[in-house]
C-alpha cells in the first residue's frame, strides 16, 4: 500500500510539473538556428548577487514583535536578457504556452518533495522524478551523510524564501534528440542543528517569534536542482530532475 501511494505521488507531481508545458506543443517549422544552441556543457554562468536584510512587524495573532526575512535580488542585467531570449526560443521552437513563472511553481513544488524524500533516505520513491544518473550518485553521498546535514536537506514549500533561475540550455545530442534543461536555485530556512560556522554560502540567522525571550534560530540555506525535458518527437512531456546540489550539506 505505501509503495502504490508513493507511486500515485510520484506521477501526480511529475503531472505537475508537466501541466504548463503538456498542451500540444508545436512542431519547429524550421531547425533551430546553430548559433542559438549551447553545447551539452556549456559554461554556466555565476549566481546572481543577492541581498538579505530584516524587518520587524506584527504577524495576525502574535503576541509580540515577530521578524520578517526580505530577501532582494540584484540581477545581472546581461544575465536577465539572456535567460529571457532563450524562454522566448522555447517558446518558438518547442512550446508556444511554456511560461517560467508556471514552471518555477512546478519547480518549486518538486524541489519541496524531492528534498523531504533526501533528508528521509526514501530514494526508491524518487525514480520518477531524478535521472538513473543523478539517482546513483546522491545514493552513494546519502549514505555518508551526517543526521544533522541530512535534516538539513529538507525544504518545506513555505520555507522556500526566494527561487531564481539560473543557467538555460537548448541543445541536441549526437542522436539528434532535442532537449530544454534550466538550472534552478532556491535559498530557504531550515531549523537543523548546524554549526554557527558552517563555511561556505550557509548563512545563519535568528528569527524571532512570539516575544523577545522566545527565539528560534533557522539557518538560510541554498540549493540548486537542475530539471531537463525531452522535445524530440513523441517523448513524454515529463520533466525529469538530473542534477541535485545542496553547496556544504550534500557533497
Amino acid at each position: 500500500m505505501a509503495l502504490c501511494a508513493a507511486s500515485w505521488r510520484g506521477r501526480w507531481l511529475v503531472r505537475a510539473l508537466a501541466a504548463p508545458l503538456a498542451p500540444g506543443w508545436p512542431q519547429a517549422p524550421q531547425p533551430l538556428p546553430a548559433a542559438a544552441l549551447l553545447p551539452a556543457g556549456g559554461r554556466r554562468l555565476p549566481p546572481p548577487a543577492v541581498r538579505f536584510a530584516s524587518s520587524e512587524g506584527r504577524g495576525p495573532g502574535a503576541d509580540g514583535p515577530q521578524r520578517k526575512v526580505v530577501v532582494v535580488r540584484i540581477t545581472s542585467p546581461v544575465m536577465w536578457l539572456r535567460t529571457r531570449f532563450y524562454y522566448l526560443l522555447i517558446r518558438l521552437y518547442f512550446d508556444q504556452d511554456f511560461s517560467i513563472e508556471e514552471f518555477t511553481r512546478g519547480a518549486k513544488q518538486a524541489f519541496s518533495l524531492v528534498s523531504k524524500l533526501l533528508s528521509q533516505r526514501k530514494l526508491d520513491l524518487l525514480e520518477e522524478l531524478v535521472s538513473e544518473e543523478a539517482l546513483k550518485v546522491l545514493k552513494e553521498k546519502i549514505s555518508l551523510l551526517p543526521d544533522n546535514h541530512r535534516v538539513a536537506l529538507a525544504a518545506d514549500v513555505d520555507a522556500i524564501m526566494y527561487t531564481t533561475e539560473g543557467d538555460v540550455r537548448i541543445y541536441y545530442d549526437d542522436d539528434g534528440r532535442k532537449f530544454v534543461s534550466i538550472l534552478m536555485r532556491f535559498w530557504y530556512l531550515n531549523g537543523a542543528n548546524l554549526p554557527d560556522d558552517v563555511p561556505g554560502e550557509t548563512k545563519v540567522f535568528q528569527i524571532m517569534f512570539g516575544d523577545e525571550s522566545t527565539k528560534e534560530k533557522k539557518h538560510l540555506l541554498t540549493a540548486n536542482y537542475e530539471f531537463q525535458r525531452e522535445f524530440t518527437e513523441g517523448a513524454k512531456p515529463d520533466w525529469t530532475i538530473t542534477r541535485i546540489e545542496h553547496p556544504r550539506l550534500l557533497e
